[in-house]
């Protein structure tokens, strides 16, 4: 157990995240060790307990990324421009395979630092760049540096599934870092073809095995399909802790198939709606009664907090619903998705995602996984009218002043606790060093605005399977 000071929040717009979606003024939530205690008015403080004022301030649970390429975060901001094709060709295909474990390690810990500093105080690290368990350790080394809470979620895009997941140094790694930590879950990530051969079955028979969920790149335009939810389907491996990633080219058929299974969908909504797995499927997952998260993807393209993925989903969903409303010459006159529900996908979803009913939620018993938004410097901090719509619409990164992991202050007065950026910079700087020299100059700069060969079009990248279809292809 974590034996932290106790931690009095006090006087603050309390967004409990409960199914009432309550919001509770000039609110207390109280903290002891690694659990929220007490929520309510006028709490006393216990003799050692760290007061923070909240004044004028958001309360709220600790948001969840479901779906992060954080060994990515290294190379932040260089993708930009890319579509889809180009960062498949650039990480699978060619660069991709450049990653030591030093690098690996790089962008995890500063993808770490940076959900931290944004109030998110979970993500799952979608690593799929775990090219041999050296890079793996590598990775959970970064993670366990940092004060946040994180998923594992194992992959290799230079192996087949089937391959990499039934070597005998990947079960050792397993058993040398999966040890049930609180702090560290684990999953295994990769995605299906369509192929009928099902070569990734028996990835999922060690995930079995292991008792362990997959998250799974599913409804990608051109990569991944209908045809994979089927053979997961009629294979019985689709369950209810199974995360579908964008799910955004995929049929009514496929969403009765998660639905009915039980499983999630991770939205990434500045991801598809900018690299082109498919429309931001909100409108359909609602219409199916699917539970949804929220993730950012990777910061290669993308920004890397919950709050730009609140406002964005709004925005596509809303989008969609009033072209649809014009095409048929009708007017929308109420919105269905509100701020209330994204900022649910941003906790409870996640939590929910992950199997965590003590997180997501500021209630006695709940982990202590706390944020409070609160800027006196900000114009933009007053008034705040719907708590709600504030966070989704009006609040940043910079406005997170504290965050509480496990009831431990990782961020205080907008500064991180306990957190060396400057190694973590200096760490970037050699990597993003190394891969300019290997790669070599022209190359490099190259690669923000790629020409992509016609013999390396393609929307399927992955290369251990020759199944060709109209869904999933090379041309």
């Amino acid at each position: 157990m974590n034996e932290s000071r106790p931690v009095l929040l006090r006087g603050g717009t309390v967004l409990p995240m409960d199914d009432a979606r309550s919001v509770l003024t000039d609110t207390d939530v109280l903290t002891r060790d690694d659990r929220i205690v007490e929520v309510g008015k006028n709490l006393a403080a216990p003799g050692d307990a760290l007061v923070v004022d909240a004044t004028d301030g958001i309360v709220m649970p600790g948001m969840i990324d479901t779906h992060r390429h954080m060994w990515q975060t290294a190379m932040r901001g260089y993708g930009a421009d890319w579509t889809l094709t180009q960062y498949f060709v650039w990480y699978y295909l060619d660069h991709g395979k450049l990653f030591r474990p030093e690098d690996i390690h790089a962008g995890n810990l500063l993808a770490a630092i940076e959900a931290v500093d944004a109030g998110v105080t979970t993500v799952v690290d979608w690593s799929h760049g775990l090219r041999t368990v050296e890079h793996a350790d590598a990775a959970v080394d970064a993670l366990e540096a940092v004060p946040g809470r994180f998923v594992l979620a194992y992959g290799n895009i230079q192996e087949p599934p089937a391959v990499w997941s039934g070597k005998p140094e990947f079960r050792d790694f397993v058993r040398r870092r999966v040890t049930g930590s609180d702090m560290l879950g684990f999953q295994l990530a990769f995605d299906v073809l369509g192929d009928p051969a099902f070569p990734e079955k028996a990835a999922f028979e060690v995930a079995r095995d292991l008792g362990v969920p997959v998250t799974t790149h599913a409804g990608v335009w051109g990569a991944t399909s209908d045809d994979g939810i089927r053979l997961m389907h009629d294979n019985g491996f689709m369950t209810e802790r199974t995360v579908y990633v964008h799910a955004a080219s995929l049929s009514a058929d496929s969403y009765q198939r998660i639905a009915a299974t039980g499983g999630s969908i991770s939205v990434s909504t500045e991801s598809e709606q900018s690299a082109g797995q498919g429309y931001p499927p909100t409108w359909a997952i609602r219409a199916h009664g699917i539970p949804v998260s929220l993730s950012m993807d990777t910061s290669v393209w993308w920004s890397g907090d919950l709050f730009s993925a609140m406002r964005t989903t709004l925005g596509a969903d809303r989008s969609r619903t009033h072209l649809e409303a014009h095409a048929k010459n009708e007017t929308v006159t109420n919105h269905l998705l509100r701020a209330e529900h994204v900022v649910a996908w941003a906790t409870r979803g996640g939590a929910d995602a992950l199997g965590r009913s003590d997180l997501g939620e500021l209630a006695p018993g709940k982990k202590a996984d706390v944020v409070l938004i609160k800027n006196d410097r900000s114009p933009v901090s007053f008034p705040v009218l719907n708590p709600y719509g504030h966070v989704a619409f009006q609040a940043q990164r910079g406005d997170v002043h504290t965050v509480l992991v496990d009831g431990r202050v990782v961020k205080r007065n907008h500064e991180l606790v306990d957190v060396d950026l400057a190694a973590a910079r200096a760490a970037v700087e050699r990597t993003v060093e190394y891969l300019r020299s290997t790669m070599g100059e022209e190359a490099w700069v190259a690669g923000m605005h790629p020409e992509i060969p016609e013999s390396k079009v393609l929307d399927n990248p992955y290369q251990y399977s020759d199944y060709r279809s109209t869904a999933t292809h090379t041309r």
